[in-house]
């Protein structure tokens, strides 16, 4: 342990106050606490690290003063955002610091202490004689010592751990070698590969990644999120299943700032199971985050929201939002996806204004493929099979290239808590409750979709005649008739779009909007007649439009105007 070069316990959830355990750690350079909520004053022995060059305590509540740390040659030092107070002494104003967010004093800074480096590069002064090179092999011999206790006690509580524990939690890949479990401890890949070398001449003993040190680390509060003790104790199970997941723990301080605090003016929409807000970065970066109801927690097991964001970040496909990260602080469970500038589906079928241009037909069809791919992939491609539970139109999202992106995927426990209606028009008539949902319930509500792709109608509108009002119970009847179907076809197409291709569409639709489920298709075989029909609507193509060749050619880059309507809309 003497031997730790480096110790990053940053994002980890960590509270309470620091004991003074830091004295031995002669030879570590970097320390990372920060993005924690430590309390208290720093400990005396930072003053003994002796080779300390970088020290990473932003974002926590550390209080008192930093004069100790005069003592160790730090040349970068983040100390943003805690409660010190007082003065940052000469001695460290002349090195790499950051030290805005605090209470510092004014006026000029007081004597630095006795002892005080003023050779920030400098390191301890080295020793000499003979009687010092008996003391260090009596230290060397010691520090085996300690070594094979310590590694004693990490098997052994691996084997416990392993034994308790039946869940999993994940991390980003690029600190999964760094962060480890950590209850009442902490860990670290450096100090496990030490502590190999110690034993490599001592009958080459092995030692397990991770390993576990004890820090005494008192707790101020236990909060109703889900812990990091609880999340820890799953890393290692889940590590084993999945290498390439990657989502990020986000701090709920930092989502704070990036969305105004949650503000009204940052909402970008409202569902069944919570809101979900835009949260732009100062370097740019813009993210969806989508905060769930509270009360949906109520009675559930603690470790219900980490299973939760451990099979979401297992799900990947093309035509899917990914998952970017997660929170978990304070009683708030949120999950961050990636953001679409171009907005959803529902908005560019119902919500243009005159200044932008309709969705082509064969734009509309790329997205029903897309989606229809999205929602295959849940229900064949995952393991276990996943029911969305809620698709619709608002639902899919478009990318730069107006790609659809299926969101809102892996929450049906959710959804079977909430006694709001999932989607007015998407339902199934067999799904009088959310737990009635089927893998078949989907494929009625991607068959609305659709519909709304074809018509441009929404699925429930009040402002139509009664016997319109109802999206699919008006247009099933008319899906096997040419004349009454050309009446159907959405008017901001102008009459673009290749009949027999329309024609296609619509036998999709009707099979997937049957009212009995055992007769609805498989969104495998969805997927397999939309690819035929984009097949088909490229060859004939000419021949449908009745077109010339110039004038073909032209209806082709009426795609592009998709992308120039997208640029057009409202950047929330």
């Amino acid at each position: 342990m003497s031997d730790l070069e480096t110790l990053n316990l940053g994002r980890n959830k960590l509270n309470g106050q620091l004991t003074d355990m830091f004295g031995k750690l002669t030879k570590l350079k970097e320390l990372d606490l920060s993005h924690n909520s430590m309390t208290g004053n720093l400990p005396q022995s930072f003053g003994k690290l002796s080779s300390l060059k970088k020290l990473n305590l932003q974002n926590n509540q550390f209080t008192g003063q930093i004069t100790l740390l005069v003592y160790t040659p730090v040349e970068d030092l983040n100390i943003e955002n805690n409660r010190f107070s007082g003065w940052i002494p000469n001695e460290l104003k002349g090195i790499n610091i950051k030290s805005g967010g605090n209470s510092w004093s004014s006026g000029p800074s007081p004597p630095s202490p006795p002892g005080a480096r003023r050779n920030r590069g400098g390191g301890s002064s080295s020793q000499s004689g003979g009687g010092k090179s008996s003391v260090a092999t009596g230290l060397t011999i010691a520090g085996i010592a300690l070594a094979i206790l310590l590694v004693l006690a990490i098997i052994i509580a691996l084997f416990s751990r392993r034994r308790r524990s039946s869940t999993s939690h994940l991390l980003d890949d690029d600190r999964l070698s760094q962060r480890k479990s950590f209850g009442a401890s902490y860990s670290s890949k450096e100090l496990s590969r030490e502590l190999n070398s110690s034993f490599r001449n001592k009958d080459d003993m092995p030692v397990t990644d991770p390993g576990a040190v004890s820090i005494d680390i008192k707790p101020v509060s236990k909060s109703p999120s889900i812990g990091f003790k609880s999340i820890s104790g799953r890393l290692q199970s889940f590590a084993r299943r999945s290498t390439s997941v990657k989502a990020t723990n986000y701090a709920l301080a930092d989502l704070q700032v990036a969305t105004a605090n949650f503000a009204p003016t940052r909402l970008l929409g409202q569902g069944t199971i919570g809101r979900v807000y835009r949260a732009k970065y100062d370097d740019g970066k813009v993210l969806a985050v989508k905060k769930i109801d509270s009360s949906l927690f109520q009675g559930s097991a603690p470790q219900e929201f980490s299973d939760i964001v451990v099979n979401i970040s297992k799900i990947r496909n093309a035509n899917i939002a990914e998952l970017v990260g997660y929170c978990s602080e304070h009683g708030h469970n949120m999950l961050i996806y990636e953001y679409f500038r171009n907005g959803s589906l529902h908005e560019f079928l119902h919500m243009s204004d005159d200044y932008s241009n309709p969705l082509t037909w064969n734009t509309r069809v790329r997205i029903a493929l897309g989606t229809a791919r999205a929602v295959e992939y849940l229900h064949e491609g995952c393991s276990p099979s996943t029911v969305h539970k809620n698709i619709k139109s608002s639902n899919i999202f478009l990318d730069i290239e107006l790609n659809p992106r299926l969101c809102d995927y892996g929450l049906a426990t959710f959804h079977q808590r909430t006694s709001q209606n999932l989607g007015m028009g998407y339902n199934a008539p067999e799904c009088t409750k959310p737990s009635a949902y089927t893998a078949k319930s989907d494929v009625y509500s991607f068959g609305v979709v659709m519909l709304e792709l074809l018509t441009g109608r929404m699925p429930v509108d009040s402002s139509k005649p009664p016997v319109e009002q109802c999206l699919v119970r008006w247009a099933t009847p008319q899906l096997h008739d040419l004349d009454a179907l050309s009446q159907m076809v959405d008017p901001a197409l102008r009459g673009l779009y290749p009949p027999k291709s329309v024609s296609r569409f619509a036998d999709i639709i009707a099979l997937c909007v049957q009212r009995e489920p055992e007769f609805r298709p498989p969104m495998s075989e969805v997927v397999q007649q939309l690819v035929r029909l984009v097949q088909r609507s490229s060859m004939n193509m000419r021949e449908d439009l009745g077109l010339g060749a110039s004038r073909h050619s032209s209806a082709m880059s009426s795609m592009k105007e998709d992308l120039a309507a997208s640029r057009r809309l409202t950047d929330f």
